[in-house]
């Protein structure tokens, strides 16, 4: 994974930025303006630098010549802007910049950018591996008997569902249903999220794809569910 340097004057979008790249697994470092890039980029030389173009004190075009001059334009830039037009697109590229990205900046343009940025020159053009075939897993269906098929869950009040215990943990729990619906369906919810996570090594991408969920939405819901996402990130990264 990769050591990425956000500039910009918005907290919304850095706070955003870094906690999309954060659990993609890569170090995410924070600058606000140009003089901390500048203190950034000369003591931790990051692989990727996410660079706005608008900003207060100087603009991210300028700081990006600067570079560019100096001999410090050692990593790729993706500039980023609100406001761009297609003449800042294409000076920013003439002096160096590797991508260009228009906000509001989309998951799939800011994760194909940085993915593109981060391969090796040498690297370029070579085919993607293709993914290893992973062996079919056979799903029991979901069993739900408000009635409770047996003595346990007659005795209080549950509904257990089951997934084969191989998958990862907490495959199979068991669920309260003498509460509101609302309650009930909360918890379901919560559990069924934390366990993809864990069997996804906290990766959002794969969780959204597996749940069906724009990764946006994913993240206002497992904040409403109060899923602790700090726990379930992957090991090591």
């Amino acid at each position: 994974m990769a050591t990425i340097l956000v500039v910009d004057d918005e907290l919304g979008i850095r706070a955003l930025l870094s906690e999309i790249l954060t659990d993609e697994g890569h170090t995410v470092e924070l600058a606000e303006n140009a003089a901390q890039a500048r203190q950034v980029r000369e003591s931790l030389r990051p692989d990727l630098v996410l660079l706005d173009i608008w900003m207060p004190d100087v603009d991210g075009v300028t700081l990006l010549k600067e570079w560019n001059s100096g001999g410090q334009l050692t990593m790729p830039v993706i500039m980023m802007s609100g406001h761009g037009t297609i003449d800042t697109a294409v000076e920013a590229t003439k002096v160096g910049a590797s991508a260009f990205l228009e906000k509001p900046i989309t998951l799939q343009k800011l994760l194909r950018a940085v993915d593109q940025a981060l391969i090796k020159p040498g690297q370029r053009g070579l085919p993607a591996a293709a993914p290893s075939a992973a062996p079919a897993l056979t799903r029991p269906p979901l069993r739900y008997d408000p009635y409770g098929s047996g003595p346990d869950l007659a005795a209080v009040g549950t509904t257990t569902l089951l997934a084969p215990l191989h998958e990862g943990p907490r495959a199979e729990q068991s669920f309260d249903l003498d509460r509101p619906l609302r309650e009930a369906r909360d918890a379901f919810e919560k559990s069924y999220f934390e366990f993809h996570l864990a069997k996804e090594g906290g990766s959002m991408t794969r969780v959204a794809e597996k749940t069906g969920l724009e990764r946006t939405h994913l993240y206002r819901k497992l904040k409403q569910l109060g899923v602790d996402l700090a726990r379930n990130k992957r090991g090591g990264l």
